[in-house]
């Protein structure tokens, strides 16, 4: 029996007429979240059939391709090429490259391999695909991200959409807060888990063209000039190996739902997760058994190095937090080797720029230094950023003592450290705004952060179930409304704006950025004020410019 599709949703994958910048934008957009809902609704269901019809049916459209090409050549991996060399950087390329994404003929080439330092001074291979085979991984993930969302564990949070670590954290206080709340905690860490999974468990287990699939994992990679074959796992650095990785590992909370009686929780992020017990016999030899059978059935094993059982009152480092009960109170705080990595990388500008301009090293330090603060605000954070401050104006006057060796203590700190209202050394540099006028750009401070609790996501919720829709709406505001990054008027305009594009009416996130488009050009006479500007994707900027139009929303409240 045929599964019947909506004809509209069908649109031809032949070569398609027009321009790069003649796409429209939103038009794309609605079809592929149609269409994905429609996967969502159909795996819920259990028709498989009909999920496999709707992903052909998805991967062979012009406006899913169009946007996966947008997006591989707008994240930050665009001038990144694989073994071929190439990259698409002008419009005509990218058009000609939605018309060679089809599955007849496809054979991706092998992934250029590289290296990236640990935390443990080890070295972690990343595997580069070429431009085409990003393009063909993102387009599948679109088909694939419904079914993984749909079927995911609730506790897991690593490379999800709507999901982030403090999701992670926040569960875990939740898990342990309470005064009969369970005591012992696996610290679990998979071994090698993206270059393990066996390829067979995924060809059996992952609900997607198997051809395609198979000839991603073994397309192989090239180092040092040499070609090996791949004979397990997914590399990391594909788009879609994150959610490969994800389903593998779903339906282990599932495994240990028996143990709830014990106090027994799990929470995931990625490849990290902890489980939580009443006591260490439990989880040594009954839980660990569980979660290595289920590893084992997908080639994977548990790490002996990293994976222990520890009491609550002894603590634990979770994703760059220390989770530790005082006096039977839990408190999460930034751990030591975080706040030591963070405070090298802060040595490591300082020491790079011994000659730079102070504007200069504030402009590289305070992203930095915002992003930190940033990340541990929602936990009890408030005298580890007054520590850090201390520690990190500490290096800066060392820096400022080294580029003065015969200056006194008195003129460098007059020189780079000014008093603001009641706040004193406070490191700012002197600049000159256009209008003649003098100004200040100051070091941003980490006790400038206010700690906030976090509101941790609902485990059932995903953005693919329209029951969800209005939930996801309310706290994509609040998130606006919280996010530290933004400030100034790129925050009001966000918040003008709702957080979206008004060209092709899609969210703004960290990874597609943002472009500040003056209505009314500055060569025009237009002002550079809030009621002429507005937040438009790269890509949509461009456009607009190429079709010499204007794009008018509600005005900025001054």
């Amino acid at each position: 029996m045929k599964t019947k599709v909506n004809k509209t949703d069908a649109v031809s994958s032949g070569k398609p007429e027009g321009s790069w910048h003649q796409i429209d934008w939103s038009k794309a957009n609605q079809h592929v979240r149609r269409v994905q809902l429609r996967i969502a609704k159909a795996t819920r269901e259990g028709k498989t059939r009909k999920v496999k019809t709707l992903q052909r049916l998805l991967t062979h459209s012009f406006h899913a391709k169009a946007l996966t090409v947008k997006r591989v050549t707008e994240n930050q991996g665009k001038a990144t090429p694989g073994v071929d060399g190439q990259t698409w950087p002008t419009p005509d390329a990218k058009f000609q490259a939605i018309s060679s994404l089809n599955r007849k003929g496809y054979k991706p080439l092998p992934l250029r391999r590289v290296y990236i330092p640990k935390s443990n001074n080890k070295m972690r291979p990343l595997g580069i695909p070429t431009m085409k085979d990003r393009a063909m991984q993102a387009l599948h993930k679109l088909a694939l991200e419904p079914v993984a969302e749909t079927l995911a564990d609730g506790n897991s949070y690593g490379f999800r959409p709507e999901r982030a670590c403090a999701d992670a954290i926040e569960q875990s206080f939740n898990a342990l807060c309470r005064k009969k709340s369970a005591q012992w905690i696996l610290e679990g860490d998979i071994k090698s888990c993206f270059d393990e999974i066996s390829h067979d468990w995924l060809m059996s287990n992952i609900l997607m063209d198997k051809g395609i699939l198979r000839k991603w994992l073994k397309a192989g990679y090239i180092d040092r000039k040499k070609l090996f074959p791949t004979v397990a796992g997914t590399p990391q650095g594909g788009i879609i190996s994150p959610t490969l990785s994800n389903m593998t590992l779903d339906g282990l909370e599932k495994e240990l739902e028996p143990f709830r009686k014990h106090r027994v929780h799990f929470v995931r992020y990625a490849d990290d997760f902890i489980v939580t017990g009443n006591s260490k016999t439990l989880l040594e030899q009954e839980v660990k058994p569980v979660i290595i059978n289920f590893l084992m059935e997908r080639g994977l094993t548990l790490s002996e190095e990293k994976t222990k059982v520890t009491h609550i009152e002894e603590g634990f480092d979770f994703l760059g937090q220390n989770v530790r009960k005082y006096n039977e109170t839990l408190l999460i705080r930034p751990s030591k080797k975080n706040i030591k990595n963070f405070l090298e990388k802060v040595k490591k500008v300082l020491k790079k720029h011994k000659t730079a301009k102070q504007e200069d090293v504030i402009k590289l330090l305070n992203p930095i230094i915002r992003g930190w603060a940033n990340y541990h605000r929602h936990v009890v954070a408030k005298e580890t950023f007054s520590s850090v401050d201390h520690q990190i104006v500490q290096k800066l006057w060392q820096w400022c003592r080294r580029r003065h060796l015969n200056k006194g203590r008195k003129w460098i700190k007059a020189r780079y450290f000014h008093r603001f209202g009641s706040r004193d050394w406070i490191f700012a540099a002197k600049i000159k705004k256009g209008n003649g006028k003098a100004d200040y750009m100051k070091l941003y401070w980490t006790t400038d952060t206010p700690i906030r609790r976090h509101v941790k996501i609902k485990a059932e919720a995903h953005p693919y179930n329209m029951a969800w829709e209005s939930y996801f709406e309310e706290r994509k505001f609040q998130k606006v409304n919280d996010d530290l990054t933004l400030y100034g008027r790129v925050k009001k305009l966000w918040q003008v704006q709702k957080g979206k594009c008004p060209i092709c009416k899609e969210d703004f996130t960290k990874e597609t950025w943002w472009h500040i488009h003056h209505v009314i050009p500055k060569l025009q006479g237009g002002k550079d004020v809030l009621s002429n500007l507005q937040l438009l994707h790269p890509n949509c900027h461009r456009q607009l410019h190429s079709q010499d139009r204007k794009c008018v929303t509600a005005p900025a409240q001054q």
